[in-house]
């Protein structure tokens, strides 16, 4: 196979793209781990509690009844934790109480104004008339707290929480002392939720498909949240062709490595027939076309597919939809006549004393 072929396999395309994923993200994986909520050992994170609206604690009594008031209706409208809102305050300026340049007119030596220091620009994209009085300004704290929870709701919360207080501020001993008062602010054993975009609830396998095709999505569902790496082939992180290709492995069938490969080795399926284990496939990426797809997942059931994505998507390989507007067809390995007769002798051990 050509190396342009190859470069062309799992729609990654641009060399100085792939420069970077091979060379700089190593580096920055660690960062990564936060901003993008990756882990390195997959596994799910429940977010069902993320917003989640805890109790006060003693040191919540500190902030300003009005404050805690807006705080809370926020965290409520918005679905936010009200004392991450209350975290934020605090480190901003200890909930408009300070009376530095920038706090109550004017602005800080960085641009920012008002009780949660707003860039007059970051304010005006998300800004809430909080009060209903007809004006969104950044100084008033009605208009202030809930557009914070507007800002970190567009930027992953409450699922990814350390992420989007990363985008509020770009350091990470901003995030942990944010936390440190959301902590200290709210009642009960408060954990903040960071997802790494691997849902629990897509752990169920297929009831309706065979248990050779459940072993094979079983081992690519224990794959997500590791990182996609163009080339890469396991076990710490895979592309598209190459997690199908282990999964299939993993249950003792071999089929090609690569999308170009893959998409004549099974049998062409029509859509709306697809099965658990079938091949969907993408006209995705330069150098592919309809004839030649250049992506590839695997059907779980219920209109997704569990597939390797790219190495900034969240999660990085996932549970996904497959019928987006790229998605050309559908292929079954399991028909394939190379197959045919290895199916037929593990299917047979499956059987009851088989």
């Amino acid at each position: 196979m050509t190396p342009k072929r190859v470069l062309a396999a799992c729609a990654l395309a641009a060399a100085a793209a792939l420069f970077v994923a091979l060379i700089f993200v190593p580096i920055l994986f660690g960062a990564s781990q936060f901003m993008f909520g990756g882990s390195v050992n997959g596994g799910c994170v429940d977010t069902s509690g993320a917003g989640a609206q805890p109790a006060e604690a003693g040191d919540a009594k500190s902030i300003p009844a009005n404050y805690l008031d807006l705080y809370k209706k926020a965290g409520k409208d918005y679905g936010i934790p009200w004392n991450v809102l209350a975290g934020i305050g605090e480190v901003e300026t200890g909930h408009g109480t300070s009376n530095a340049q920038g706090v109550h007119s004017g602005e800080n030596y960085a641009g920012a104004g008002g009780p949660m220091q707003f860039l007059a620009a970051t304010f005006k994209s998300f800004a809430v008339d909080g009060n209903k009085d007809g004006r969104k300004d950044r100084y008033d704290p009605a208009d202030a707290i809930p557009t914070a929870a507007a800002y970190l709701k567009h930027n992953g919360a409450p699922q990814r929480m350390k992420t989007a207080i990363f985008q509020y501020n770009h350091s990470w001993d901003y995030v942990n002392m944010v936390l440190a008062w959301a902590k200290r602010y709210g009642g009960g054993d408060f954990e903040v939720v960071q997802s790494n975009g691997v849902d629990c609830q897509d752990n169920d396998l297929p009831a309706n498909a065979s248990a050779l095709v459940q072993k094979i999505i079983a081992f690519a569902l224990a794959q997500r949240g590791k990182p996609y790496v163009f080339g890469a082939t396991g076990p710490d992180a895979w592309d598209c062709s190459s997690l199908v290709q282990a999964a299939y492995r993993a249950a003792g069938l071999g089929i090609p490595r690569t999308t170009f490969e893959q998409w004549p080795f099974g049998l062409k399926i029509a859509k709306g027939k697809e099965q658990p284990g079938d091949l969907v496939f993408f006209n995705s990426g330069p150098g592919t076309s309809a004839d030649n797809p250049g992506h590839v997942g695997m059907v779980i059931g219920k209109g997704k597919m569990i597939v390797a994505s790219c190495s900034s998507c969240v999660p990085a390989i996932g549970v996904k939809t497959y019928k987006r507007p790229d998605w050309i067809g559908v292929t079954r390995p399991l028909a394939s006549p190379k197959l045919k007769g290895k199916v037929a002798e593990l299917a047979a051990q499956q059987q009851p004393g088989g």
